[in-house]
């Protein structure tokens, strides 16, 4: 392997067949050490144990490799994910979400439903100037590995957008096209892309992110509609505050009960645009960009900071003249006056006024001058902050 400084990209991959379809795209593979030229950009893929998913698997592989190779500074997550199509945004299988800022938010949105099931119950910009020709990319890549078949684009037909009542028996293996079926009646129409439309399309927007996957399509539309939720996974939201990246998903279902068949061909575009988005950026900036770890410990500074300074304006002590004018401002009209205009009071007032102690009700000190000069007035100080 080459020296571990030499490596300034981290790409993360949940599933194995994410991480075959990277590797399918590089260049060359490292073996033994070697001297990283000028015009390289060195890139460490890591995948997530087999059979664990979810954010905090992420997050213990996103820290490993920031340990183990201290020079990354461009994070990037590929893999698959569930779209949401809509009205707003043609989404289709083999399609491409990339996470992009907008609308005051960032680019990952968590949400917190766990695991949703249709019908079952609770188990809890723009990056590139022009899209990519990630057909021949993919088509390239194919060469390189094995069952090329569970990697290459389905077939059209298979691209079906089931109404989000129609739901895929739990416990059936069978295909959707069987189990579900053809009717016209369960099916969303759609026209078809012609040669001029972008196949498969790039689309900039909110990545939704929890820890368990989202298959109910009803809650899919909601969300689409009240957040604008382009798509659907599971490992970023962990990600987002302890390595900070790029999410690329290649859109595999559409966030329903719905049949997977398209997740090796969603995986290879996926890796295809990651793979010509890097070839957009020279490596000397890339060499120019900060560490992950020192951008990571400049906000836990500023973090800490900013906790610090609570702390110490917690601990000063009050203001009196502050907190005398904001009792004024609470103090109704005529409260406690016929306390302070009491006989007892007043004979109590005089017999103490040289020791210069008294007590005045909240908001009479604005009310010193109604009474006789010798009778002294103190500051009220609140025990509460409304």
């Amino acid at each position: 392997m080459a020296n571990p400084q030499d490596y300034t990209v981290g790409w993360i991959c949940a599933l194995n067949s994410e991480s075959v379809a990277a590797q399918a795209f590089l260049d060359e593979e490292h073996e033994g050490p070697r001297e990283a030229g000028s015009e390289i950009i060195n890139i460490v893929i890591a995948v997530l144990p087999d059979g664990e998913y979810g954010t905090a698997v992420a997050v213990a592989v996103a820290r490993d490799m920031r340990h183990s190779f201290l020079n990354i500074r461009i994070g990037l997550l590929v893999g698959i994910g569930g779209g949401t199509p809509s009205p707003n945004h043609d989404i289709r299988l083999g399609d491409i979400v990339v996470s992009s800022r907008g609308g005051g938010r960032g680019g990952v949105f968590q949400y917190d439903f766990g695991k949703t099931i249709q019908n079952q119950s609770f188990q809890e910009t723009q990056v590139l100037d022009q899209p990519p020709t990630l057909n021949e990319d993919v088509d390239m890549a194919l060469k390189k590995i094995k069952k090329r078949k569970k990697y290459s684009r389905r077939p059209a037909s298979s691209d079906k957008l089931y109404r989000a009542d129609i739901t895929h028996p739990p416990n059936s293996s069978e295909g959707c096209s069987v189990v579900c079926g053809d009717d016209l009646s369960h099916i969303l129409a759609r026209t078809e892309r012609d040669e001029e439309d972008d196949n498969p399309a790039i689309h900039y927007g909110l990545i939704a992110s929890a820890n368990q996957l989202m298959m109910d399509a009803l809650v899919r539309d909601r969300l689409a509609a009240e957040k604008g939720v382009l798509c659907f996974e599971m490992e970023a939201a962990g990600l987002i505050n302890h390595f900070p990246c790029l999410v690329i998903r290649g859109i595999c279902d559409y966030s329903d009960s719905h049949n997977k068949d398209w997740q090796g061909f969603a995986a290879m575009v996926a890796a295809a645009y990651a793979k010509d988005l890097l070839r957009q950026i020279p490596p000397n900036k890339v060499e120019a960009e900060r560490r992950i770890g020192e951008v990571l410990s400049s906000i836990e500074t500023v973090r800490s900071n900013q906790h610090v300074a609570a702390i110490k304006d917690w601990l000063s002590p009050p203001d009196s003249s502050t907190n005398t004018n904001h009792a004024r401002q609470l103090r109704h009209e005529g409260t406690e006056e016929w306390f302070l205009n009491s006989a007892a009071f007043r004979e109590w007032e005089i017999g103490i006024t040289s020791a210069s102690v008294a007590l005045r009700a909240a908001g009479m000190w604005q009310d010193s001058s109604k009474h006789d000069d010798s009778r002294s007035s103190y500051e009220y100080r609140p025990l509460y902050n409304p």
